[in-house]
Parts: structure tokens; C-alpha cells; sequence
């Protein structure tokens, strides 16, 4: 499906929409196949044991699937999580920024539906994957 939102067009409207992640993500790659969207670490993103923490990587898949439906549907800033579901396979590295991979799997008229495999940055495994689902508002014609 064609983006109704290019890249830089993406990152002015999270700078609308949600102020309080200002700087926190960044979007390497976006085009109709893959969202490549970074969580850049730091201190507070860390647990004990200094890895990146479970919530973090949450809210960077999050985002990812939220990035990867409005970058489809244009600019729906009600659109909300559904439902999440996310494995965590390995431990990320810390000191290094995590890297989320989202791909839509379906995009309907009242559901999106996204996975999101979370890297550290430069390693080839997976340290996650997530499966997230996305209400759409109802659009208003007219």
C-alpha cells in the first residue's frame, strides 16, 4: 500500500501529536516495505543488570506499529493499541541503541496489525518481537 506520510512529514507529526517522545525515536528507513524506527538509549532506558528495559523496548515497538499505520492512513492521531503481544529472546546490548523492524501485516478499515522484530544496533539476532494490533477511528466523510 502507498504511504500517505513520507518520512520527515512522519517525525513533524509525532512532534505534534506526542511532544514528550521529542528526540527519544528517530526513523531510518520508511518506504511500503519496512519501517526501520530507533530508540536511542540512554541511562533511563536502562534496568539492572544495565540492559535495555522491557517497557523501553515496548514503547519502541509501540511506536513502531503506530509509525507503520499512520504512515498508510494519514494523519489519525486517535488510533490506539488493541492489543500487544511481545517475546523477549535475548538480552540487548547495553550502550546501544535498539532498532525496531516493523512490517504491516494487514491493514483494514478498523484494524492494523504489525510485527516489529527489535534489534541491537549492528547484531544480526533478534533480541525481541512483538505483534501489535491497531483500532482505526471511523473516518469522517464530508
Amino acid at each position: 500500500m502507498a504511504l500517505k506520510l513520507e518520512r520527515d512529514e512522519m517525525m513533524e507529526f509525532l512532534g505534534e501529536v506526542f511532544p514528550q517522545i521529542e528526540g527519544m525515536f528517530t526513523i531510518d528507513r520508511l518506504d511500503e516495505d519496512l519501517l526501520v524506527m530507533r530508540l536511542r538509549t540512554t541511562e533511563e532506558h536502562l534496568r539492572p543488570g544495565g540492559t535495555v528495559s522491557g517497557p523501553a523496548m515496548f514503547g519502541l515497538a509501540d511506536v513502531a506499529a503506530y509509525v507503520a499505520t499512520m504512515a498508510r492512513i494519514g494523519r489519525e492521531a486517535l488510533a490506539v493499541t488493541t492489543n500487544c503481544s511481545i517475546d523477549f529472546m535475548r538480552k540487548p546490548e547495553a550502550g546501544v541503541d535498539v532498532l525496531a523492524h516493523a512490517r504491516l501485516l494487514k491493514l483494514g478499515r478498523n484494524l492494523s496489525v504489525t510485527d516489529v522484530l527489535l534489534y541491537s544496533d549492528g547484531k544480526p539476532d533478534p533480541v525481541a518481537r512483538a505483534t501489535l494490533t491497531y483500532s482505526i477511528p471511523p473516518r469522517r466523510d464530508g
